[in-house]
């Protein structure tokens, strides 16, 4: 009887159903009134005393083996149909999870809107370059000690190709084939090889912009920087311009905005003096005009370029720079509403 339990019960384990029919034709011939069970107890009766606790005990857990299995089954081939008619299929899904702009992606967008109501028109130019694009048309002599201000991915040396230090390569490009009067700004991805850290990135963002025409001053610059500033980080923001260097601007300036932080009055952030530095600007040298075939006798033109990364910084109040090349989502994600 112990052989006729195992083989009931290894067969029970390979059986498998498809439908609801064969789960009940497996119930009957088990459990059934005249199933192998019911057959199991009426010879359980005609056993020895002796070996009745041991077959009882067998036949039981064959019992709850099989009533377990048919539950199983039953769950496993529950008719798809009755499923849908329990289901309203009207109502509306799920909700999906929307994704986000990329601040730096908003603050480029922003950027490129206030100076496109200012009548700016957007150039763009290849990442590789070539040496006269971004240094030699842009009054950097060949032994200038200028070159060293930027740390540059050179891919030949000879002639000079290179990733580009910065977008002003492509206001060249823009002079060379345009007539003035010129007015355009330069967004672009832009490398320089220097250590990563919470403040600085061997690739980062730009944008730069161009203004050629007859009788531009540094007022017209002054003026057009400050309705950026004020576009951007509100009205309240004030400015001011420090004496600068650029090979390619003369005269230079650094333009430092009030700290949004603080209000001016002074803290870690701004180290305590009230301002930030957010661009670099200056009037066209006449030699980068001459270069680029545009007679500085009659046209004079300014320049200014900044960093997206470091706009960004000021109006997301964000320390780290690293955080804009990660692609955390849960930092990404708090700037789902913005622009």
């Amino acid at each position: 009887m112990h052989q006729d339990i195992d083989r009931i019960l290894e067969d029970a384990r390979k059986f498998s159903a498809k439908t609801k029919e064969e789960v009940e034709q497996f119930r009957i011939k088990h459990l059934g009134k005249k199933g192998v069970v019911a057959d199991l107890f009426k010879r359980f009766k005609e056993l020895p005393v002796d070996q009745k606790k041991e077959v009882g005990q067998k036949i039981n857990q064959l019992k709850q083996f099989v009533s377990e299995k048919i539950e199983l089954m039953l769950a496993e081939t529950q008719d798809k149909k009755a499923v849908e008619s329990q289901m309203d299929l009207t109502l509306p899904g799920p909700p999906l999870q929307l994704g986000s702009r990329h601040p730096i992606s908003i603050v480029r967008n922003q950027i490129i809107d206030i100076f496109g109501r200012l009548g700016y028109t957007i150039s763009e130019g290849p990442e590789i370059e070539d040496d006269w694009h971004v240094f030699s048309a842009l009054n950097f002599p060949p032994e200038h000690p200028a070159r060293d201000m930027q740390d540059t991915f050179f891919i030949e040396k000879d002639p000079d190709v290179l990733l580009r230090t910065h977008t002003s390569s492509v206001q060249v490009r823009v002079m060379e084939k345009e007539e003035p009067p010129i007015r355009t700004i330069s967004p672009g991805r832009v490398f320089r090889n220097e250590a990563i850290s919470a403040r600085a990135h061997c690739i980062f963002h730009q944008v730069e912009g161009l203004y050629i025409d007859e009788n531009v001053s540094f007022a017209d610059l002054k003026q057009t920087l400050l309705y950026f500033a004020r576009e951007m980080f509100g009205q309240a923001v004030e400015i001011r311009l420090r004496p600068s260097y650029f090979p390619f601007t003369e005269p230079s300036a650094e333009m430092d905005i009030s700290c949004q932080i603080c209000g001016g009055k002074g803290c870690n952030v701004c180290k305590y003096t009230g301002w930030l530095e957010i661009l670099g600007c200056g009037m066209v040298d006449p030699n980068v005009l001459e270069f680029c075939h545009i007679d500085s006798n009659k046209y004079t033109g300014f320049a200014f370029g900044m960093g997206i990364e470091r706009v960004a910084m000021l109006k997301y109040q964000v320390r780290d720079l690293r955080l804009y090349f990660e692609n955390d989502v849960r930092f990404l994600k708090q700037f789902q509403a913005a622009y």
